[in-house]
């Protein structure tokens, strides 16, 4: 990166930072030349910011009337950032670089419209050998199988778990339904010596952990 971009919380609320508005408008303009700033600033509305927009899937982005071009723009941009954290995530043991995990979570799920479970498969030094969508569910739930969850850890050789769902209605405090469900994952786990170190719970407001919390 080659330079840096301070944003001042302090400023009273705008429908959306100017930084955000050229960045998007920058992206539309070679598919609306002239018309690009004012798509950006319909789309920033529409979605609710900025990461609203990176997380839309094409057909929602199609339904407001964009050109197949920029819609297949914004997915290529999309791909590109989640496999940048990816692989910052993947690069050193899990637990010792959990910031860049929390941030490649939030890229990818924080906005998703739907609840989705995913697992994160550990090898034996704590390093990501394989992330998977376990469920995809409705607004507010996702059905999750710790057989399965479980099972797959022991096709992939995998010594050590971390859970992730999100929370499509923006809080990221954990459930009741959350709690237990944990529970009777890290319990079948760990007659197979698997060790489930987290669940983080994702959403616009932010990051939860199940560990953090003292809830498992």
């Amino acid at each position: 990166m080659t330079s840096l971009v301070a944003f001042d919380c302090t400023i009273p609320a705008t429908p959306y930072e100017a930084a955000d508005l050229d960045l998007l408008s920058a992206l539309l303009e070679r598919e609306l030349p002239g018309s690009g700033r004012d798509a950006a600033a319909a789309l920033i509305t529409d979605f609710g910011g900025l990461a609203g927009v990176a997380a839309a899937d094409a057909a929602a982005l199609a339904r407001t009337g964009l050109p197949p071009g920029a819609v297949a723009s914004f997915a290529s941009v999309r791909a590109l950032a989640l496999a940048m954290g990816r692989a910052e995530a993947c690069r050193r043991p899990v637990l010792s670089s959990w910031s860049a995990l929390l941030t490649y979570l939030r890229i990818s799920l924080a906005h998703a419209p739907r609840e989705q479970f995913r697992a994160l498969y550990l090898n034996k030094r704590n390093i990501l050998i394989r992330e998977e969508l376990r469920a995809d569910g409705t607004v507010d739930h996702a059905p999750v199988y710790p057989r399965e969850v479980v099972r797959r850890a022991l096709e992939l050789s995998a010594t050590a778990l971390i859970l992730v769902h999100n929370h499509p209605s923006g809080d990221p405090t954990p459930s009741r339904a959350d709690i237990d469900m944990t529970k009777r994952i890290v319990d079948a786990a760990r007659v197979f010596d698997i060790t489930v170190h987290d669940h983080v719970i994702v959403g616009p407001e932010g990051t939860k952990s199940l560990r953090t919390l003292g809830l498992m």
